[in-house]
Parts: C-alpha cells; sequence; structure tokens
C-alpha cells in the first residue's frame, strides 16, 4: 500500500464539492488543521469560486487538471443514487494514486467498485457517513456497546436513513442478521418492526421529500433508543444528548411500608434519567461551526491514519459493505418518498412552550 513520503509536510487534501463540502473547507482551514487544503474540485459556479477565493486556493473544474502533489482527496459529491458523479470522480483521483474519503449515501455495488478501484492502484478508500464522527453519537456508541440490548427503536428522516444504520451498526456490533418486511403507519412516518443484528427493531422514517429543498422539510434527523434489562440508552438527538433512563421499579418491600418512599431499595435513589456527556445539546449554529468541522476532520485524520499504516481499504469497506446492504433493503421495503411541495417549516424556539408550561404551574393547584 502506498503512503507516500512527504518530507515532513503536511498531508496535502483537496476538498470535491462545496455544498456540505464546507463543512471539510472549514475543518481544513481551522489554524490547528494537520493538512494543508491544496485546492478544491467543483463545477467552477459562484458559490465554488467564492470559497476558493476565500481559502486562497485554486479551483479546478475537472479532475485531470489537479495537480500531482494532492494526498488526500474528500469526495464530497452525490453519488449514484443521488443521480452524482461522486463515485465517478472518487475512481478517477484513485487511479492517478490519490487515497479518497467519500461521502454516503453509497449504493452497495457502487461501493464494490470503489473497493476494487482502490486495491488496484493501492490507496486507501474510506466511507464517512459523518454523524458517527460527532461527539454526542460516539458517547452513545461507546455506552451502547457496554450494554446487552434487548430491542431497539430508531427514528430517522429518509434523507439521513443511510447513517443512522451507521450509527445503529457500530452501537450494535454490526447489522446481521436483519429483516425488514414491509412497513405500515399513515401521516409523515412509516414504521418498519423487524429485527437488527438479530434484535427485535422498530423503524420510523419519515419517508418524505421535496425535489427543490431536500436539505430541509425532515421533522427530526436521528433519534435511537436501545433497551435494555437495567433500562435504556437513549440519543434524543443525532447532536445529544445521550441519556440514561434506569427501568421503573417498586421494589417488594414497599408493599408492606406505610410510605412507598420508605423502602431501603438503593434504586429508589437512582435519578429517572441521568445525561451521559452534556445535558444541554448545541446551537444549530455551534453545529454548523464547530461540531460538523470537528467531525469532518476526525473522518480526514482516521483516512490518513489508515494511509500511514498500509491499512487494507477492504476491511473497513466489509462492514460499509453491509450498511449499504441493509440500507437498500429498508428503501426496498419503504418504496419511494413521497413528494413534498411549499415553502421551508419556520424552527420553533422553546420559549412559548416554556411559557405555556409556566403559565399551567402557576395557575394550577399544587
Amino acid at each position: 500500500m502506498t503512503t507516500g513520503a512527504h518530507g515532513g509536510r503536511r498531508p496535502r487534501a483537496l476538498v470535491c464539492g462545496t455544498g456540505f463540502g464546507r463543512v471539510h473547507l472549514a475543518a481544513l482551514t481551522a489554524p490547528d488543521s494537520a493538512f494543508e487544503l491544496a485546492g478544491i474540485l467543483a463545477k467552477g459556479g459562484e458559490r465554488s469560486k467564492a470559497c476558493a477565493n476565500e481559502a486562497g486556493v485554486p479551483l479546478f473544474t475537472q479532475v485531470e487538471d489537479v495537480p500531482d502533489d494532492i494526498d488526500l482527496a474528500c469526495v464530497v459529491l452525490l453519488g449514484e443514487v443521488n443521480g452524482g458523479p461522486g463515485s465517478t470522480v472518487a475512481t478517477e483521483l484513485m487511479d492517478r494514486g490519490v487515497h479518497v474519503l467519500q461521502e454516503g449515501p453509497l449504493l452497495r455495488d457502487e461501493l464494490v467498485a470503489a473497493l476494487r478501484a482502490a486495491r488496484r492502484n493501492q490507496v486507501v478508500y474510506h466511507v464517512n457517513s459523518h454523524y458517527v464522527h460527532l461527539p454526542p453519537v460516539r458517547r452513545f456508541i461507546a455506552a451502547a456497546r457496554a450494554l446487552r440490548p434487548v430491542y431497539v427503536e430508531a427514528a430517522c428522516g429518509v434523507q439521513v436513513s443511510y447513517h443512522l444504520f451507521d450509527i445503529l451498526g457500530r452501537a450494535l456490533g454490526g447489522l446481521r442478521p436483519f429483516d425488514l418486511p414491509p412497513p405500515t403507519g399513515r401521516g409523515p412516518f412509516r414504521t418498519i418492526d423487524g429485527t437488527l443484528a438479530g434484535i427485535p427493531f422498530t423503524l420510523r422514517v419519515q419517508n418524505q421529500l421535496h425535489p427543490a429543498d431536500p436539505d430541509n422539510h425532515a421533522h427530526l434527523l436521528h433519534r435511537v433508543t436501545i433497551g435494555t434489562e437495567g433500562g435504556t440508552l437513549s440519543l434524543a438527538e443525532t447532536h445529544g444528548p445521550v441519556l440514561w433512563s434506569p427501568r421503573p421499579h417498586l421494589p417488594a418491600e414497599a408493599r408492606t411500608t406505610t410510605r412507598l418512599d420508605a423502602a431501603a431499595d438503593p434504586g429508589l435513589d437512582l435519578p429517572t434519567t441521568s445525561a451521559i456527556g452534556p445535558a444541554a445539546p448545541p446551537t444549530y449554529r455551534e453545529i454548523l461551526a464547530s461540531m460538523w468541522p470537528t467531525g469532518a476532520r476526525r473522518a480526514m485524520t482516521r483516512t490518513w491514519t489508515a494511509v500511514r499504516e498500509g491499512s487494507d481499504p477492504l476491511r473497513e469497506g466489509q462492514y460499509y459493505l453491509t450498511v449499504s446492504s441493509v440500507w437498500q433493503a429498508m428503501a426496498t421495503s419503504l418504496g419511494y418518498p413521497e413528494r413534498l411541495s411549499g415553502p421551508p417549516h419556520r424552527p420553533m424556539p422553546a420559549d412559548e412552550l416554556i411559557a405555556a408550561a409556566r403559565t399551567e404551574l402557576e395557575e394550577s393547584p399544587t
């Protein structure tokens, strides 16, 4: 596996795409970046020109224009499932000896072809589902790996359903065996009751898309609950908090005491819910400015570590082949998303709800 000699210099990185690729640009242009941003590969629109000007790097519009000294390419372009050129660009870069980190979702056959190109060219190729590299999701995964699940419940928007299966695969230690039968339900969400990693699994997906505004109109990104004999672990939202709730339990001793709280059982002293990590999640501005670039930097760092170690791309690729297989099975079960139309939603702050709750408590008798 080619690792390259860099003479002590920072590895030179290329960002392909300036949609979600702006997150990678933010990570690469941070003062403490371990990489040097060498350029942007994009169609050449006004946004891409502005990004290149702001970063002070060249803008390339064709792979053949990219210089030969690029070490790592972050391919942040739509894949085949969305009619994009991501995998074609990734393969062309690998054919030139460039290591690649490509954003999902990816179809299984698409990923097989990319892994073959990586092995043929002796380069490292990693898939990035992004959210698994965010601190709250990493905390959730680490806590889940310490548990023995008896059931799993999850909900997501269809736009990020691929990423959900990566989160679940890492949390459960795998995804097979799985069974995702036809869905039920009405309204925005469809429900699939099946199994995942051999565990009873309920999945609710908002199978709706706005063709002209696909980044909006989701009711949520990810919400996951893993139930165990001792309690439930919940990822309340993709960006936290992570919550642990011991199972409700009334000790036998309470049946004979004059007061329910007089039992000596230590379980009565446990909080009903505890935060694993920060209890307060970040604002959306903080997510875009800091948390997402931090996740992108971690994905790039992991890929470059694999380059230095000469890792075989098939090692991690086999896992993502399963992620793609499960995701495609879900998509087949759900069918085509419902097409939405209309203007974007208006996010609602919590202030009105806080005021309503305060009024209820003040006006109601204690």
